[in-house]
């Protein structure tokens, strides 16, 4: 017998390592020299991270404010954010630092500046003279709350009420409390032994400056004379006040109040009221008092000099209206007009000529903020129609659901999508120009076009032009018209796999170039639109019946499996695969399996009657997946669509599908274990068996018979149906199946192991799918959520990439072909054969040729792209757009354009190379040898949610966005970092969802259910920034003063001045408690101000520049003052009291 040398053997191994170590560092230089070649021009120079614009309705909003003369809109949050509206175009975003919600906002009329109420009691002036709006002064409550604020027109000194009835009264110039107080037991009878409440109005009488009205939440009103320091009249009503308005003329004034009721009080008469009315209270015939309504919540009283005047009004319906929506009243005169909301109404404001309230308003519109839209409404002109708003505030008209941006798109794709969208405007607004109009455009401009495209949970998708920093709706396409629609919950179908929005958007793959737009829902439905500038009307719409299966334990046989799987054509074969024809609507929705369970059955059903397509993006193909044996099937987690091959792929956890949609037939359907053939590196072993959720989970035990089929899709996302798998297989037969795929004109589908049964939530497939989960918070990562084991047995398909490549080693020319990522990490090749010229290819059928893997990356692959031989960024091939709908003499087809292919080279050597990211690292891969060249770990701890490979003006870089809420970009093809910022936090699923880069710097994400975020991370971008901002504030004069006329100039009966600087000044007033509220400097500082100043406003700015300097050094001189005084009697304090303490005492004590 041999003798075993164990030292030989193991001599063996070491020099077998050695050696393929050596080589495979041998290889990485050569790889590393040849791409020392290539010259990398993006530096961290060229990068940095700043904020651009926020678009979108506010959301929750709480306030609102109007500057009558510079024509600017101001709207709070109950998060502490202010946005501020000009003219289209000229929108601001801040926001309070603290978050508290903002209870009510007051402009310094024509200043330029704005004050701020706040929940947490502190109020802040904003400096509005500089692009980027910034806090000058702050003023914190420490003992009491804050209810409302009130700043007369042209007036430095702003009324503060509290929760305790009092009112404090600020300087805003130097943002110091005045020592004058009006204590609220001497605003009310002193026989009164009642707290009045809350101070919830005050206002200064329009024709007396010196008479203060006060509003208590309990029904009393108080007229305030400010120089007697005592009230003048008392006003009583047994129902509580929300509101008062003043007649211009100060002699009446108007009470709303919690019954329904509105209250008109002559001053001079505070007996009783002149008149007591109940807008839509039922007058009962007897003479009785109304039946009380819902309160009136706000009530504004406006002239005009040749008719009557105008009552606006929220509220005050009647209690019996039940389940209406909000309603605005307008009483003009005789008539009622009762205007419906589509929302509640969060305030109102009317838009009167004049902004002094000493003479006749002559109303012209009224703003009203509603919880989720903003409306405009004339009232000049009869009907009272809104106006068309200009502004980007329907983002939110149905959930967003997903979003993409594009940068730098070809400059006919937005007249294209322009002209095809006026077409869909809404008519019946009013003919004026839009009242908000203030501020001026930026200088500056970016150079390049961008669109964003946001798909919704009702099915529509909105196509956005984002150019200029602007954003206006271009087109609006209707998905579910596709589909017929339930009219009723009883009539919706049992097969659908949502119980919510069936037609939600999930992905969106878009061709600039091609305008061929593909969209997939949550119904497990892909729809292929092409564009057309005809209207056009559909019999029939082109269906395609899709059925994804990967179930082994169905194979019982090799003749069974024979039967149901055969070789795939490859490129070098004659036979042409069978295709699946193209069905009108879902004819097998009736099929179902000899058990009963559901199968061959589509989850939406497809209209039957004709559909009228009018110009813009028009159905060419229609893709369900069905039901297979009684389970639903999964939803598409990849999807992507290339013009130039006419292809579309998708994927999911079953596997792939490739679909011809210009022959309209079915390419390719294989699982995911198929694709890999024989190399597959997982060992797709069979779970343990798990102990069964209830079926309020959506899943049902091992056995399915016990199970019902409405009980396996209960939500979209949840994880379906699981089956105890067979554990004993045949490993021959298993390897034998994988290397067969299914045909596509079979209804049977080959299948190799049974992997998982549930539906997976792992990837992008969390909760993106759920638009009820849309705003769910994200506070664990996804590896506590799918656990390494559950991922081992649910790869899915992550994303697609079609291009011209080198798939395989031995290739020199770069063909079609097809990249596939999975989520564990796999990036495939599937090689294409597309006939060559049009004729060809609309009779002769793609080729397929399977590739194998090219390379391994930790995590799920996101993100796929191509460089050429110099690291550029290889283009998308496409064909250019043509008018599909043109008579065929008049159809010229422009031949597909591709990147140029790499030469032939006789020593392989590398012309191509792709960089991968994943999850957890990214790759670049050198073409045809496939080694890998350069690698980069992105993070260890968290994970990558998005990544792109952007175009920058100076080269070409990858961009990645993390859930720890970093922001990376690396050098391509070196990998080298150049950006890292901490910038977003990921708090929620929303921000995963739609986070998305796109070219040139810019990125954008949904910051809340309404509002989109803009951000760059271009360093020329944030330079040029300030000049592409608008500018709120602009010069304007200030209208003249309404003349008093030569009889009330004579006997006295103007408007009555008042000197308030004697009133509350220092010397008049004394100094405020210091302990009652705490002044803060903002950030802002008086350099905002000169910077905002210089050159635009001119020397009156300056002039006021100069005066709150002036302001702001006495209110530091006085600050100072008032701390030597505090120290001063201090020491005198100290200093009685150590003579007290030894006067008495002798010399001897001491």
């Amino acid at each position: 017998m041999k003798k075993f040398n164990i030292r030989k053997v193991l001599d063996g191994l070491t020099a077998a390592s050695s050696s393929s170590s050596a080589a495979a560092a041998a290889s990485l230089q050569s790889g590393n020299r040849e791409n020392d070649m290539i010259q990398e021009t993006l530096q961290s120079e060229h990068f940095q991270l700043c904020k651009t614009l926020r678009h979108g309705f506010p959301y929750q909003p709480s306030s609102m404010a109007f500057d009558p003369v510079q024509k600017i809109l101001a709207i709070g949050t109950q998060s502490g954010a202010l946005r501020l509206f000009g003219r289209a175009g000229v929108e601001c975003y801040c926001q309070h630092e603290s978050g508290s919600a903002v209870i009510q906002l007051e402009f310094l009329v024509n200043e330029g500046a704005l004050v701020s109420a706040l929940a947490d009691d502190s109020i802040h002036l904003w400096n509005l003279r500089q692009k980027l709006p910034a806090i000058l002064h702050s003023l914190k409550f420490n003992r009491e709350r804050i209810t409302f604020c009130h700043l007369p027109f042209q007036s430095k000194w702003l009324y503060v009420g509290t929760e305790r009835g009092n009112i404090h009264i600020v300087n805003v110039e130097s943002f110091t409390l005045s020592g004058y107080v009006i204590m609220w037991n001497k605003a009310i009878e002193l026989s009164s032994k009642t707290h009045p409440g809350p101070v919830v109005h005050i206002s200064d009488n329009p024709m007396d400056e010196g008479k203060l009205l006060i509003g208590f939440e309990c029904g009393i009103v108080v007229l305030w004379d400010l120089k007697s320091k005592k009230a003048d009249y008392r006003y009583n009503y047994d129902e509580a006040i929300h509101s008062v308005a003043w007649h211009h003329e100060g002699k009446q004034f108007v009470c709303s109040h919690s019954d329904g009721t509105l209250t008109t009080w002559n001053v001079r008469a505070p007996a009783k009221p002149a008149q007591i009315i109940t807008p839509h209270g039922k007058q009962p015939k007897d003479g009785k008092k109304p039946e009380p309504c819902k309160p009136i919540l706000k009530v504004e009283y406006k002239t005009t000099r040749a008719g009557d005047p105008f009552m606006i009004l929220c509220g005050g319906l009647s209690y019996d209206t039940v389940g209406r929506r909000a309603c605005l009243t307008v009483m003009h005169g005789k008539s009622t007009a009762v205007l419906e909301m589509d929302y509640p109404i969060v305030d109102f404001l009317t838009l009167c000529e004049t902004p002094y309230p000493n003479d006749f308003q002559e109303p012209y519109a009224v703003v009203v903020l509603l919880e989720k839209d903003l409306v405009v409404i004339d009232l000049a002109q009869i009907g009272y129609p809104i106006f068309e708003n200009p502004y980007p505030l329907s983002i939110h008209e149905s959930p967003v659901t997903c979003c993409e941006y594009f940068a730098d798109c070809p400059a006919e794709v937005i007249p294209a999508l322009y002209s095809v969208g006026s077409r869909q405007k809404r008519q019946g607004f009013s003919k004026k120009e839009w009242p908000v109009s203030g501020g001026n455009w930026g200088q500056g401009t970016l150079s390049f076009s961008e669109v964003i495209i946001t798909g919704h949970a009702d099915g529509s998708i909105k196509f956005w032009d984002a150019s200029a920093l602007m954003l206006q709706v271009l087109y609006k396409l209707k998905t579910a018209k596709v589909f017929e629609k339930p009219r009723g919950k009883e009539e919706k179908s049992s097969t659908e796999i949502v119980d919510e929005d069936p037609f939600a958007i999930q992905i969106l793959s878009w061709c600039p170039e091609s305008r061929v737009l593909c969209v997939a829902g949550v119904s497990a439905h892909v729809i292929v639109y092409r564009f057309s500038k005809q209207e056009v009307t559909t019999e029939v719409v082109q269906l395609l019946e899709v059925r994804m299966q990967c179930e082994l334990n169905e194979v019982e046989s090799p003749e069974v499996g024979g039967e149901q799987a055969s070789a795939v054509s490859t490129p070098g074969t004659s036979s042409s695969p069978q295709t699946s024809l193209p069905q009108s609507h879902p004819s097998t929705s009736s099929n179902n399996s000899s058990d009963g369970l559901r199968d061959n059955v589509p989850c939406l059903k497809v209209r039957s009657s004709p559909l009228k397509q009018s110009p813009g993006y028009q159905v060419e193909l229609l893709i369900q997946l069905v039901w297979v044996s009684g389970e639903p099937p999964q939803q598409i987690t990849s999807l992507a669509v290339n013009s130039a091959y006419g292809l579309v792929a998708f994927g999911n956890g079953n596997g792939l599908a490739v679909v011809d949609y210009l022959q309209k037939t079915l390419l390719l359907n294989m699982s995911i274990a198929e694709l890999y053939g024989s190399t597959d590196p997982h060992h797709r072993q069979p779970r343990s068996p798990r102990k069964a959720r209830q079926p309020s989970a959506g899943l049902c035990d091992g056995n399915e018979a016990s199970a019902t089929p409405e009980e396996k899709c209960k939500s979209p996302t949840s994880a379906r149906i699981s089956r105890k798998i067979n554990m004993i297989a045949d490993q021959k037969d298993e390897r034998r199946v994988r290397r067969h795929c299914s045909l596509p004109g079979k209804k049977q589908q080959s299948c190799v192991k049974e992997m998982k049964r549930k539906h997976a939530a792992s990837f992008r497939e969390t909760s993106l799918r759920d638009p009820n989960a849309r705003d769910n918070s994200f506070s664990r990562s996804r590896s506590s959520s799918v656990t390494s084991l559950d991922r081992e047995s649910r790869e899915v398909i992550s994303s697609f990439y079609f291009c011209d490549s080198l798939s395989k080693k031995s290739e020199t020319v770069a063909l079609p072909s097809l990249w596939v990522g999975t989520s564990l990490g796999s990036m495939l090749t599937i090689a294409l054969t597309v006939p060559s010229t049009p004729e060809q290819r609309m009779q002769q059928p793609v080729g397929v040729c399977f590739c194998g893997s090219v390379v391994r990356l930790k995590g799920g692959i996101l993100r796929m792209a191509q460089l050429d031989a110099s690291g550029m960024l290889l283009p998308h091939v496409y064909e250019p757009w043509y008018e599909p709908n043109a008579p065929e003499e008049e159809k010229e087809r422009p031949r597909r354009r591709r990147p140029t292919s790499p030469p032939s080279s006789q020593e392989n050597q590398d012309c191509q190379y792709a960089v991968v990211c994943s999850e957890k690292q990214a790759k670049v891969v050198a073409l045809p040898s496939q080694n890998c060249i350069y690698e980069h770990n992105i993070t260890e701890a968290s994970f990558v949610l998005r990544a792109d490979v952007v175009t920058m003006t100076t080269g070409v870089g990858l961009a990645c966005f993390c859930a720890n809420g970093h922001i990376m970009t690396l050098s391509v093809p070196s990998l080298r970092p150049l950006l890292d910022v901490n910038y977003l936090p990921l708090t929620d699923m929303r921000i995963a969802r739609t986070f998305c880069f796109s070219n040139q710097g810019q990125a954008l994400y949904l910051t809340s259910p309404t509002e989109i975020q803009r951000i760059t991370y271009s360093q020329e971008t944030c330079d040029n920034l300030q000049e592409m901002l608008g500018e709120l504030f602009t010069p304007v004069e200030t209208p003249e003063a309404p003349n008093r006329g030569f009889f009330k100039g004579l006997f006295g009966g103007g408007a009555q001045s008042l000197d308030r600087e004697d009133l509350f000044g220092e010397v008049a007033a004394g100094k405020a408690s210091r302990s009652l509220a705490q002044h803060i400097p903002g950030p802002g500082g008086m350099e905002g101000m000169k910077g905002a100043a210089s050159g635009v406003v001119g020397e009156l700015a300056r002039a006021r520049i100069a005066l709150d300097e002036r302001g702001q050094k006495l209110g530091e001189l006085e600050e100072r003052t008032a701390a030597m005084m505090s120290s001063a009697d201090s020491f005198s304090r100290h200093a009685h009291d150590i003579m007290l303490k030894y006067k008495d005492k002798k010399w001897y004590q001491l």
